[in-house]
C-alpha cells in the first residue's frame, strides 16, 4: 500500500454570528425602555411604553411588566429578552426594526 501525503492550508476568514439577531446585552432605561446590543454589535433601543399602557396586553403575561420593579428583572436567555414569568420578546422583529430605524416599538393594532 502506498503512503498518501496530505497537506493542510490555513485560511484566514471572518467569523460571523450564526444568528446576529440574538441579543448579547440589555439594559433597563426610563419609561419602559430597553437599550439592547445584538451579537453582531448592532445597538438600539426598545420602547415598550405605549404597548404596555394599551389594552392589548390585558390578561396576558405582559401585563405584569407594567410593574416597574418587575420590568427591571429583564434578562437574556439564549439570545432572547425574557422576564421571570415567561414573557419574552421576538429578537428577530426587534433586530429588523433597529437595523432600519435604531428603535423598535411593538405594534398596537392586531
Amino acid at each position: 500500500m502506498q503512503a498518501v501525503k496530505t497537506t493542510q492550508t490555513h485560511h484566514t476568514f471572518e467569523v460571523k454570528p450564526i444568528a446576529p439577531w440574538r441579543l448579547a446585552e440589555v439594559e433597563v432605561g426610563n419609561e419602559y425602555r430597553l437599550d439592547v446590543t445584538f451579537m453582531d454589535g448592532l445597538k438600539g433601543f426598545v420602547d415598550l411604553s405605549l404597548w404596555l399602557k394599551s389594552n392589548r396586553i390585558e390578561g396576558s403575561l405582559f401585563e405584569k411588566l407594567r410593574d416597574q420593579a418587575f420590568f427591571r428583572q429583564v434578562s437574556i436567555e439564549l439570545g432572547v429578552i425574557t422576564w421571570p414569568n415567561g414573557a419574552d420578546l421576538s429578537p428577530a422583529a426587534m433586530y429588523d426594526a433597529i437595523q432600519q430605524t435604531g428603535s423598535w416599538k411593538p405594534e398596537l393594532s392586531q
